[in-house]
This record gives C-alpha cells, structure tokens and sequence, in this order.
C-alpha cells in the first residue's frame, strides 16, 4: 500500500470516529445543535476538503459538472436543511468508496509496476582497464559493461565473456531460466542468476528493449477503447442533465404543492445518488486490470482499444515463418545412396563442404553434425549462386547443392518428394568421376504447441484463419495441412503479404489481426486492425509496428491474450449495466420519497464499490496451456 493511501485511509478512520462521536453527541443532547453541527462539520472537513479544492478548482478552469461539483452542491444543501448527518456521511462514505478504488487502481498497476523497475540506476562499464559505475544513458555501443550474478542487465549487448542463466519473467513472463553462452545477444531487463558476464553494448539505452518497452507501457492507457470514449461522452452530458432534473425536483412540485424543505432534500438525494462514480471508476479500471494481467503474462497491449479489438476479432492472418514454425532450419532426415557409408560420414562431408558459407543451410548442417570441423583439412571453396558450393577438402571435391547442380555436374541423383530442402551431396575423387552420395533434408519445423493452438483459436470464436508466407507453395501446404489450416497464400513478397491483407480487410466486416515475427511483417503488422508481433525480445521493430507484443515465441499466449480481452469486455459490459440499471432504479425511487439521503449514499458507494470488485477480476485470468 503507498503512503497516500495510507494517509487517506488514516483521514477516514479519524473522520469516522468524529462523525460516531456526533451520532452518540446528538443522540444523548437532543437540544445540542451547535455541538452537532461543529462535530458533523469537523468530520465532513477531514475527508471532504479534497473534494471541495478539485470542485473549486475544476469551475475555475470551465469543468463545472463533474461528481466533485454534485458532492458538494449535495451536502451543502444537506447542511442547509440541517440534515448535519446526511452530509457528513455522504463525503464520509463517497471518500471510502474513493479509498477502495484508489486500492484497486494500485493493486491492478502492480504487474506493470514491475515493469517500470526494469530501468536499471547505474552501470558498470570497463574503461581503460577500470571499472567505472556509470548512468546508463551515458555509455556508448561498442563499450565493455560488466554484470554480476544478481544484477539486471542495464543495455542491450552480445556476451564476450562468461556464461550464465537469465530470469527473463519480467519481459517474457516464463518462470524457466535462459542459459546463454559467449556470443550469444541479450536484453536489458533480464536479471543475471548466478554469475560474472562481461557483454558488449550494442544498442545506446535509448534505443535498448528496456526503454521501448517502458514506452510502450507508459502510452498503453492513452489509446482509450471506444467503450472508455462512450463513458466520457456520457459523463459530459449526463452530469448537467441530472443537474437540471433535480433543480427541476426542488422547484416546481415546492410551487405546486408547497413544503420547500420535503421536495428540496428529495432533490439533494437526487443529486448524491446521480453521481456516476461507479460507470466512470470501474469501466477504465477494467481495461486497466485486462492490460496489467497480461503484461503480467509476457503479452504487452499498447491501449485498450486494442484488448477490445482482439475480442472482437473473427479473422486471424498469420506468418508461417518465425510464427507457426521455429524460424530457423534443422537436418531433419539424412538418406545415404553409397553402399557402406554411414549418415554421419555424410553429414562430416556436408558439413565440410559448406563450411565457408553464411548461408542458413551451412549453419544447419553444422549444427546437425555437431563436431569440431577440420578447418586446416579444407582447400579452396568456391559459391555457385542459384546451385550450391564446391569445396576442395582432403585432396577430393565435395558438391553440396541442390537438383541444379547435380545436373551440372552430370551426376545421377535421387530426388525424394519430400517436403524441405534438399541439399544433395557428390564427390569426385583424385582421377576418378564424380559419385552422388546422398541427400540430406532441411526443414523448418512446425512449433509443438501450434496445432493445439489452432484448435484453440477455433474455439475462441475466429472464423477465418489464413497463412500467408514466402517459402515455396509446398512446403506451405504441408504446415497448412499439418494444422488444417483451409486458406494459405505462398511464394509472397512482403509487399504482396500487404496486397491480400488489404483484399481480406475489405471483405471482412469484423476485425482482423495479423500475426507475425515482426521483423519482415513490419508493413502487414501495421496495416492490420490488430498487429501482433511473436518473440518481441529485443526486437525493435516488433514494439514498434505491432499494437501487441508476445515477449517470447509462445503461440499459445494469442489465446491467452484473447481469453483476457473476452473477460475484460465482458466486465465492463455487466458494469455499465450494473451502474446504470441500479442508478435509474434509486433515481426514481428517490424522486418519488420512497428512499432516504442515506439510501442514496449507501447506493451510490455500494454500486461503485460492486463495479470495483467485478473490475478487479480482469486481472484473474488464467493462462491458457497447450
């Protein structure tokens, strides 16, 4: 709890006691009433001066009608009809009712909070062989900084020296630790567990995955949904309205009928029950508690507007590459054609072959074989655009290409009809003509959780899902039937991903999200109703172009992310019917006499707090597991 609150809370207990104390005072001396207007005034000053400084200030500046100014047109008038006990417990009780709000305005900021102590203070940076502790705004990219186990990263960097395990939770929201080696990039934020690294600053702190997510964070209450605008048009009008009405309840039946003083607290009850405490606190709070429960969860939503979007969406346009699949190829299958070799001879030979490439494949296949590479036992290497490499190596010529190539060289090869890529290996020894080998198949492999996460996204009311992608049409149609996907689009580039995004939107009614790995999306992310970019760590692009940001590469938190926009829109709706119905209700009741000022207060702080307690439930949801 803050020290505001505290102090608050410590105002109403003492306003509370001064206002029993009165009660017993003006029980037991009936003819006391100076004590109890002193008593009376002295508990409704305590708690209600704050209201009365934002009322005066609030007409000063031309905002005249808000809840401020119907608090106190309402006491006042209580205490000018010497109904001391109704105005001192209606501030009373409207500050209780604030105290409570406030209390879940700070609960539901917490997890976002904890995202606002990802600035790191200081920094250690090596200069001139010293270790010198510096404002991170002040190092440059290219400078050494060191991290000790404990401490949070301060600048995006790549690891120079040491190894340890990284607690990213507060970007990503994964409980499991990361392991990361030398060589290998990390983001600031993430807290370093058990030993000393030394990186190498590659991004100024302006530009670092700390202060693009703290951005994000800072703006996302800014974009309002149009439910939020609804409210804040309905406020406008509503409060001069309610005004009038009572102003109309005081005079003209205290003309027709007589007796001012009946009619005249009726239309102070009017005024207490009218104010719109509960419709104006509880609806932004619930959007308030969706956004903090899921950037609780490692999604990151720039505004309610766009929690609001993802509920209503009926359409879902994906990414295949980095999205569906894991974005980075594996040796998947290794089929050897000569008699009496073995896979991992073939896969030493590949290995070597494209050893002096910088091609994806090359990184695949050294990684499948897993060894260290004879690097002296390599000759020269030569690249053939469009077909593969040559290499020389232990006085032998190694080919490892794809069907181009083979036909090249004139060497009979097999050709699976396999989905992949095919990199097909010959050899051509000393005197002797060339030999085919064997093939090897590379893949992008489909995401584990993808297809239960399809299934789910079904189920979660899209209609339409499409899959659109740059790699060949049949690799397109093996992940598309893998996940019944029914709509796919292949061989785009990504001007045309924006050209059937475009067709899609103008065919659809409803909203439609585009999800992508936000670095090539970049165009789509931003044309769509709703972009969301997977695997955002680090990735500048993604928080810059997408609307919602998923701080890791787990398709399962779309459904997570939609499950907390359906209850979030669902909490608000069943407020603004709760505050409304109940309002009209007492409204009219009051109007009528049957309902006391007290009836009033206890309507007006009961709904607020009601609307209060449902809101906070948006933060309540669970995450949806595979």
């Amino acid at each position: 709890m803050t020290k505001k609150l505290k102090k608050k809370g410590k105002k109403i207990l003492l306003s509370a006691a001064i206002f029993f104390v009165a009660i017993i005072s003006k029980t037991i001396m009936k003819e006391g009433e100076l004590i109890s207007l002193l008593l009376f005034g002295a508990s409704y000053l305590i708690v209600g001066m704050e209201v009365l400084k934002k009322a005066g200030r609030n007409i000063k500046s031309g905002q005249i009608f808000d809840e401020n100014f119907l608090m106190v047109i309402a006491t006042f008038g209580a205490f000018l009809i010497k109904e001391y006990p109704e105005a001192a417990a209606v501030m009373l009780f409207y500050q209780i009712g604030e105290w409570f709000q406030s209390y879940a305005v700070n609960n539901s900021r917490k997890s976002i909070k904890e995202m606002m102590e990802l600035r790191p203070e200081e920094a250690r940076v090596l200069r001139e062989g010293n270790e010198i502790t510096e404002d991170p705004e002040e190092i440059k990219t290219g400078e050494i900084i060191i991290v000790k186990a404990g401490e949070r990263i301060p600048l995006d960097g790549v690891i120079i020296e040491g190894s340890c395990s990284l607690d990213t939770m507060a970007l990503t929201g994964e409980s499991i630790p990361r392991d990361t080696v030398a060589g290998e990039e990390v983001a600031s934020g993430c807290i370093n567990l058990n030993s000393v690294i030394k990186i190498r600053v590659t991004k100024e702190f302006s530009d670092s995955t700390v202060m693009k997510i703290l951005e994000l964070v800072e703006n996302a209450t800014s974009n309002k949904a149009v439910t939020e605008k609804f409210i804040t048009r309905f406020a406008r009008y509503y409060t001069p309205i309610v005004v009038i009405l009572a102003l109309l309840l005081a005079v003209v039946p205290s003309v027709i009928f007589g007796n001012f003083q009946i009619w005249g607290y009726r239309a102070l009850s009017f005024l207490v029950i009218s104010c719109p405490c509960a419709l104006v606190i509880s609806i932004p709070l619930s959007f308030f508690g969706g956004i903090g429960g899921a950037g609780k969860k490692g999604i990151l939503i720039k505004g309610s507007n766009y929690l609001e979007s993802l509920a209503k969406a009926e359409t879902l346009v994906l990414d295949k590459t980095g999205t569906l699949t894991q974005g980075s190829f594996e040796v998947v299958e290794v089929a050897v054609c000569k008699e009496g070799m073995k896979k991992e001879e073939l896969l030493a030979l590949a290995a070597h072959g494209e050893y002096s490439s910088n091609h994806p494949i090359s990184k695949a296949l050294q990684k499948a074989y897993g060894k260290e590479t004879q690097k002296e036992a390599i000759g020269e290497s030569e690249e053939l655009p469009g077909f593969g490499v040559k290499a020389s190596y232990k006085g032998c010529v190694i080919y490892v290409g794809n069907q181009k190539l083979m036909e090249k060289i004139q060497v009979p090869y097999e050709q699976p009809g396999k989905n992949g890529t095919i990199c097909h290996i010959a050899l051509e020894l000393p005197k002797e003509k060339r030999e085919y080998l064997g093939y090897v198949v590379i893949a992008d492999r489909i995401k584990e959780e993808a297809e239960a996460t399809i299934c789910e996204l079904k189920r979660q009311g899209l209609k339409r899902i499409v899959m659109l992608t740059g790699d060949r049409r049949e690799e397109a149609k093996a992940v598309a039937e893998k996940l019944q996907i029914h709509e796919y689009y292949a061989d785009l580039l990504p001007n045309q991903k924006v050209e059937i995004l475009e067709r899609i939107l103008s065919e659809e009614g409803k909203k439609v999200i585009f999800v992508g790995d936000g670095i090539n999306d970049a165009p789509v992310l931003a044309r769509a109703d709703l972009g969301i970019a997977m695997g955002g760590l680090g990735a500048d692009v993604s928080i810059e172009a997408a609307d919602m940001v998923i701080m890791n590469d787990r398709l399962s938190k779309i459904v997570t992310g939609i499950k907390i926009s359906h209850k979030t829109l669902s909490i608000v709706k069943e407020n603004i019917v709760m505050a409304i119905g109940i309002k009209i209700l007492v409204l009219i009741l009051a109007a009528l006499g049957i309902t006391s000022m007290w009836a009033a207060v206890f309507a007006d702080v009961g709904v607020a707090f009601l609307a209060i307690l449902n809101a906070m439930r948006a933060m309540k949801i669970k995450e949806y597991v595979c």
